[in-house]
């Protein structure tokens, strides 16, 4: 492990050597080699100049926006684009409440990852058992394979509308996703994934030849409303969960963590990925508003408003405001979009299984060295893109809305595990959260259960009233606060901020895993755990009855 160099003034707790670190692969241990940029393991130079700190941001940057721009991928660009197409820019605020939530949650398997070197999955299993890891790990597996199949369906959605034949687009995307993870070489796929990133500002001159209104997004982007009367709530409030599904999706906890590992990223580092996290964060939620905004101009005043159907008819409403070489670059950007979400999505499951089974999970390694991760990587990608060619539009349509929505219900419960994970002392250490922290993902946890709530009573109840969706919110409000107090006045333990001693952290590395004593679970959190899953469960229940209904209706 690279050691930094401290202040001998200043008091350190002891560090574990790497010989003694809990990382599982040791192609994980070495020099940072990325995209743009390499450290040495034996580099222990201060960064004091502006010149040096930029260098080693630049050879630090990948994860945080990887996983960001992945975030941004078909399943989003169906999303926002169906937001703005039925709703123009009104739900553009749900962007500016996910931002923080955004940042804490990456924050979290951030640290995670480099704490610990230990993917997400092995930890909740090691850490929770089987029996309470596998609910998080088999969503995880069945969320990440439908993920994939939207993924598929954006190639097609693009292809279609630059009249490519979909059968090859598709089998030529695939070859492309696969044969650059195949390489055997870290730096080289991470210089694809920051390529097609960059592909991702597209967005940008599609903006400014569509010309959506600023000041009316403006305005929206901080002013909260909720579109639709009685009888509308439902759908509205799937497109909102759909939204939370899409910008802050389960998938994207467990490749980072993965990911953050993959590079030899280690605690001293950690200020420069926290940075490349934010690099990411601007960029998804620059570019998710840019696609709210630009598809409410697109269909503003036209027959179109209100009747999303798919990405590709978005594009042609597009071509129809702006002309046909804008529909051209969104078509290029969903594509774009497609190919880097598949990367992340796949790299996501391999990562995953290569922890829960204890196979070589590697880009460092070649495929003979890591054939068990390649073969799943690579199969996942070629199952998926087979249901793709023989779905029809219509289902395709109706897998994309359900796998974002699903991805919106199930997030609490990533949540809980991902905050009890990072009160581990055992596992963090020094790194463990504050009471803020706390309170703040608690409070998320809160609002996200609040907004299944709303969607389960507004499927029971289809003529529910903004009332009492009014009183479901002020409840779910109280609740949180009383949350947030709780942590704010207890979780201090005496003390006027932060009751960790931090000190000397950076040097800090959590111990191999199997000489770590499991927590104990208490009952009150066996039954709150117990509890918030088989709500989770009522609510998929819920989604997929909108769905047949939705599909029923049409």
């Amino acid at each position: 492990m690279t050691n930094v160099m401290l202040d001998p003034k200043v008091p350190t707790v002891p560090t574990v050597p790497a010989a003694q670190s809990a990382v599982l692969d040791d192609a994980h241990v070495g020099d940072i080699k990325g995209a743009l940029g390499t450290i040495r393991l034996d580099d222990t130079t201060p960064r004091s100049g502006l010149s040096a700190r930029l260098k080693t941001l630049l050879a630090i940057v990948g994860p945080g926006l990887i996983v960001m721009v992945g975030d941004n991928d078909a399943g989003a660009f169906s999303t926002y684009g169906q937001a703005g197409q039925n709703y123009g820019t009104r739900l553009l605020w749900t962007l500016l409440m996910l931002i923080p939530v955004l940042y804490v949650n990456q924050e979290m398997v951030l640290r995670l990852g480099a704490v610990t070197g230990v993917g997400h999955a092995r930890l909740i299993l090691e850490r929770f058992g089987r029996f309470w890891g596998a609910f998080s790990v088999i969503d995880l597996f069945l969320l990440n394979a439908l993920t994939l199949v939207t993924e598929f369906i954006g190639v097609t959605m693009a292809a279609g509308y630059l009249g490519l034949p979909k059968v090859v687009s598709v089998v030529l995307a695939a070859a492309i996703i696969i044969a650059s993870a195949f390489t055997g070489s870290f730096q080289r796929f991470e210089r694809v994934a920051i390529t097609l990133c960059v592909g991702s500002l597209l967005l940008v001159p599609i903006y400014f030849m569509v010309h959506p209104r600023t000041s009316q997004m403006a305005h929206d982007f901080v002013t909260p409303t909720m579109p639709g009367g009685a009888g509308q709530l439902a759908a509205v409030m799937l497109v909102i969960i759909s939204i939370v599904g899409t910008t802050v999706a389960p998938w994207q906890l467990f490749f980072q963590q993965s990911y953050v590992i993959d590079k030899r990223i280690t605690p001293r580092f950690m200020k420069y990925e926290k940075v490349d996290l934010w690099i990411g964060i601007v960029v998804v939620i620059v570019g998710a508003a840019a696609l709210i905004g630009l598809t409410a101009a697109a269909f503003a005043g036209t027959d179109g408003f209100g009747q999303f159907s798919d990405t590709a008819a978005v594009a042609k409403g597009i071509e129809d405001k702006a002309g046909h070489l804008a529909g051209v670059l969104f078509a290029v950007a969903l594509l774009d979009a497609s190919i880097i979400g598949a990367f992340a999505v796949s790299l996501s499951t391999a990562y995953a299984i290569g922890d829960v089974f204890g196979i070589k999970h590697s880009l460092h390694r070649g495929v003979k060295g890591a054939k068990g991760f390649y073969a799943v990587y690579a199969g996942l990608v070629v199952v998926a893109a087979a249901i793709t060619l023989l779905s029809n539009g219509y289902t395709q349509g109706l897998i994309t809305q359900f796998v974002q929505v699903l991805a919106g219900v199930l997030l609490p419960s990533a949540t809980v595990f991902l905050l009890l994970l990072c009160n581990d002392r055992a596992v963090l250490g020094p790194w463990v959260n504050g009471p803020r922290t706390n309170a703040f993902t608690s409070t998320v946890v809160g609002v996200l259960v609040m907004l299944s709530l709303i969607l389960t009573a507004s499927v029971v109840w289809p003529d529910i009233s903004s009332g009492a969706i009014l009183w479901i919110m002020t409840g779910c409000g109280v609740a949180g606060v009383l949350v947030a107090g709780y942590f704010f006045t207890f979780g201090r333990r005496g003390t006027k901020e932060d009751p960790i001693d931090r000190t000397g952290r950076e040097d800090w590395r959590m111990p191999p895993l199997e000489t770590l004593s499991r927590p104990v679970m208490s009952t009150a959190r066996k039954v709150g755990m117990g509890a918030l899953r088989a709500y989770l469960l009522i609510a998929m229940v819920m989604v997929i009855i909108k769905i047949v209904q939705t599909a029923l209706n049409h």
